[in-house]
């Protein structure tokens, strides 16, 4: 049960790592972060439905298309994350717009990624290819399934709970993504521009820093990270949809906030509290007080110390 919070909380800490980033570099939340993962995911499903991919396979074949998958989902979602900040927010950022306008920009642009994979039945028509891609773009609106190639053994048991080779994986790569990319903000010559920008854009220019650069990396990075995010999510759930990315948003956003938004080690303390939470709610109230327990927890969280758990923003961050 405790194995289960992590590895979910590990997905949640990863895919909020955009949201952490967005907010520390431009003090807004990006809230089409969630279709950007949701692309991702879509992504890795058809790579492998592209190679063929099906249960069972040999482990070196497996994890070679998993990592081509991860490749795919990553790509797919930095370059929607950049798609996102060039139509949705440079310009707005160049006219000096206010917060509240790139916000609702932020809004239609999610809704405007969503509908677009929700309708790929409809354009492939347009085109005169619904029926060569059919088995891509077949029943858009409905769940499509993801083959995990790699076979998912029981490795060990913990108090009567066997733990799965897939959970172990997720686990453990999300982690190693994760401390990478701390560790490429804090001692990285890029990642110590990222924090200058946050912490004092006029003095990071007069330093002569691009902050257009950086806020388009700070674009990518959270994309690369969703798009890992989105593959591990498949090979611990096995299904996405065009509006997966709704309600998983708003968890990865919460477990931002609850770490201490714009705070890269704050998504995951928040992300592996948040994962903790809603199973252990699960498990004492019932699944369907799962989401209740995981909002009361910000809640009450926020209450006591506003800036979340560990509150510290990306600016302020020690290399």
């Amino acid at each position: 049960m405790t194995f289960t919070g992590l590895v979910v909380g590990a997905i949640y800490s990863l895919f909020a790592l955009g949201y952490t980033l967005v907010y520390g570099v431009l003090r807004l939340i990006n809230f089409a972060h969630s279709e950007v993962f949701m692309w991702g995911s879509f992504a890795a499903v058809w790579v492998m439905m592209a190679l063929g991919a099906r249960e069972g396979m040999s482990v070196p074949a497996a994890v070679g298309l998993l990592l081509l998958a991860l490749l795919a989902a990553m790509a797919v979602s930095g370059g929607v994350a950049l798609l996102v900040e060039k139509v949705a927010y440079a310009r707005l950022r160049r006219k000096n717009a206010p917060p509240l306008v790139a916000l609702i920009s932020a809004i239609g642009a999610s809704f405007v990624l969503a509908e677009a994979m929700g309708l790929r039945d409809r354009v492939a028509s347009w085109v005169g290819l619904d029926t060569v891609l059919a088995p891509y773009v077949a029943r858009a609106r409905d769940v499509t399934r993801f083959t995990n190639p790699l076979p998912n053994v029981t490795l060990f048991e913990v108090a009567g709970f066997g733990v799965r080779s897939n959970q172990v994986i997720v686990l453990v790569a999300a982690i190693l993504m994760m401390v990478a990319l701390d560790q490429f903000v804090r001692r990285s010559r890029l990642g110590r521009g990222v924090r200058a920008v946050s912490q004092d854009p006029e003095a990071a220019a007069l330093m002569g820093i691009n902050r257009d650069r950086v806020i388009q990396l700070t674009f990518l990075l959270g994309g690369l990270m969703a798009g890992a995010a989105a593959l591990l999510y498949l090979m611990h759930i096995g299904v996405t949809r065009f509006n997966v990315g709704f309600i998983l948003g708003i968890k990865a956003f919460t477990a931002a906030v609850l770490g201490g938004i714009g705070n890269i080690r704050g998504a995951l303390a928040g992300g592996l509290v948040l994962g903790l939470a809603e199973n252990y709610g699960s498990q004492i109230f019932g699944t369907e007080w799962k989401d209740v327990v995981a909002f009361l927890l910000l809640v009450v969280v926020l209450l006591f110390r506003p800036t979340g758990l560990l509150g510290e923003s990306l600016g302020k961050a020690r290399a």
